[in-house]
């Protein structure tokens, strides 16, 4: 089995989703759109696609001009079935690609958030053991680690498997492709990379972040998350085989 990352920025790639791949034996690619004019072999020819996040949108194709080409390549991959899962940014793009929108969130999403998962997730291969139990209405949930200030409109016909307040968090397009607007692929490193850089996001700083408050938080929590990104990887590796 072959899997293929985009990676849009070199501090955002396939963290521990990359340790489950690997663990399972599974041979993973990583195409860094940004800086690679070709992928490491056609994206056609894999068994499934992911794509990460970055600290661009969607909308700011003149600034980078692999947006548009993502954009092809998924509304491709998505019209042959390929399975496909896109975290945060890649979840927007994959949102586009399939006939939705992307616009920015009423309020941004940075750090640790109560994510609803909806009882439509009960039958889902990824988001199932989260869901609520059945014959209630009741959502289940998930704490999960956020940094986004766009949220994506799924295409019609994509079924939400996940919310909170302020948006979707996860959904599925068909039965191949999931986009997660959480990022449950992060390694501590590259959220503390993150957290280091945090004036550089001019939404961080509008809202006030602490990020010391947001560190220990996360020293405290990450690993049960990153149990959570695995297992969620490797229910995504099951439904692509």
């Amino acid at each position: 089995m072959r899997v293929l990352a985009i990676v849009h920025e070199r501090d955002a790639g396939p963290g521990v989703f990359g340790e489950e791949i690997s663990e399972r034996g599974v041979e993973l690619d990583t195409w860094l759109i940004a800086e690679e004019a070709e992928p490491p072999a056609d994206p056609l020819g894999y068994d499934a696609v992911m794509s990460f996040g970055g600290s661009m949108n969607v909308a700011q194709r003149e600034a980078h001009p692999w947006i548009d080409r993502e954009l092809e390549l998924l509304a491709e991959l998505l019209r042959r079935g390929m399975p496909l899962l896109g975290a945060c940014l890649g979840a927007q793009l994959l949102a586009e690609a399939g006939g939705g929108s992307v616009q920015r969130a009423r309020e941004p999403e940075i750090g640790w958030f109560r994510v609803n998962v909806l009882p439509d997730a009960r039958e889902d291969p990824l988001l199932a053991p989260w869901a609520p139990a059945d014959g209630g209405p009741s959502s289940g949930s998930i704490e999960a680690l956020e940094w986004h200030s766009y949220e994506a409109a799924p295409p019609p016909g994509a079924v939400a498997l996940a919310s909170t307040e302020v948006c979707t968090q996860a959904y599925r397009i068909g039965e191949r492709a999931w986009g997660i607007q959480f990022h449950a692929e992060v390694t501590a490193k590259d959220f503390s990379t993150w957290l280091a850089q945090w004036r550089s996001d001019p939404d961080a700083v509008r809202i006030g972040l602490d990020p010391d408050a947001l560190r220990s938080e996360t020293e405290a929590k990450i690993a049960d998350w990153n149990r959570f990104g695995r297992e969620l990887c490797g229910r995504f590796l099951d439904a692509a085989r």
